[in-house]
Formats: C-alpha cells, structure tokens, sequence
C-alpha cells in the first residue's frame, strides 16, 4: 500500500480538504476589509494577485514580487504578511485588511494621517505597504526609539529614501497611543 494514500486514509476528516482543488479556477471565499468575497481563482494565486486583479484593491503595490520590498504589506488576522509571498486559498477564514480598509468613517488612519503631516513620502509606491507595516508596529508596541523603528520597518524600502520622514510619522502616532494610554491609565488609577 502506498504509504502517502495511507497517511490520508488515516487523517482526521476535519484536516483533509472538504472540496477537491487542482490547477484549475476554483471558488475561494476570502473576507477581505470586513467584506465577505467569493472569487474564483487558481489555488497558486496569490494573495496580492487576488487583491489587484480580481478585487480591483489596487492599493498594495507588487514591488519586488519576491517578499524583500515590503510595497505589498497587509494584514491577515491582523499581522502583517507579505502579500505577494502568501496565497490568496491560504486566507479562506481569516480576515484579510488592505491599505483601503484602514480608515474608518471617512476620515484617514492616524498613520495616514501622520505620513501626510510628515510628507513622509516621495513617489508614493512604497507608501500603502510602509503604512501597513508601521500601523502594526504601533499595536505591537516593541518600538520605542528611532533605532528600534528602523529595525522593525527593514522589511519595507524606500527608493526614495524618505526615511527621516517617515520614522517622524511614526515617532507622532507611537507618542500620541502612548500619551492616550497613559492618560487611560490615569483615569484609571484616579
């Protein structure tokens, strides 16, 4: 007996695929901004294929498409992933967010915001995928001193090497969450 059919004969039912996908389109139901889609696609789409080609999200840029540039940024389950290096079949059941599903009742993301204050871009390319990894830096809370954001926003380049700018639009949202936590925590203790 074949040792591979074995395995599947003896896996659990719940981890075995409930529909047979191949090469292919096939339907592929992903939230995406809080927006239940069904699209169909080929099982080796990628995630940021799907977004752009399929979903008209144009927002995430596809750089480098080799996961080193960081222009396709976005968050799943909300941890930030390298689009172009995830598959779109891979994100069935999780809540995928793009750049256009960060803000809220028609008002730009603090990030947003602060990287416009900041002008904390040149060509604008890279800008959608450094927003989306600094927004996560920001809930990660790791970050606290021009050195550690520089470290923790490696995975997203700059060409234009708007740098300066753009670690000061950090360094205004880490100090605003910082000061709106601290002013929670002394209401609290009040």
């Amino acid at each position: 007996m074949d040792t591979k059919a074995a395995r599947y004969e003896t896996a659990d039912p719940v981890d075995l695929p409930s529909v047979a996908r191949g090469p292919s389109g096939t339907p592929v139901a992903l939230s995406v901004n809080g927006t239940a889609q069904l699209v169909e696609l080929e099982p080796r789409v990628s995630l940021l294929d799907a977004l752009r080609e399929r979903l008209e999200l144009t927002g995430s840029k596809k750089g480098c498409d080799q996961g080193t540039c960081g222009a396709c940024t976005v968050f799943v389950d909300d941890k930030r992933v390298l689009a172009c290096l995830t598959l779109a079949i891979a994100c069935e059941g999780r809540e995928v967010t793009t750049i256009e599903g960060i803000a809220g009742d028609g008002e730009l993301h603090p990030m947003q915001r602060a990287f416009v204050d900041h002008d904390a871009f040149q060509c604008g390319y890279c800008t959608s995928g450094q927003i989306m990894s600094a927004v996560a830096l920001v809930g990660e809370g790791t970050a606290r001193t021009d050195e550690e954001i520089a470290e923790l926003m490696s995975g997203n380049i700059c060409r234009c090497a708007a740098y300066p700018n753009i670690r000061a639009a950090i360094r205004e949202v880490l100090e605003a969450t910082a000061g709106a936590t601290s002013e929670g925590d002394s209401r609290a203790t009040a």
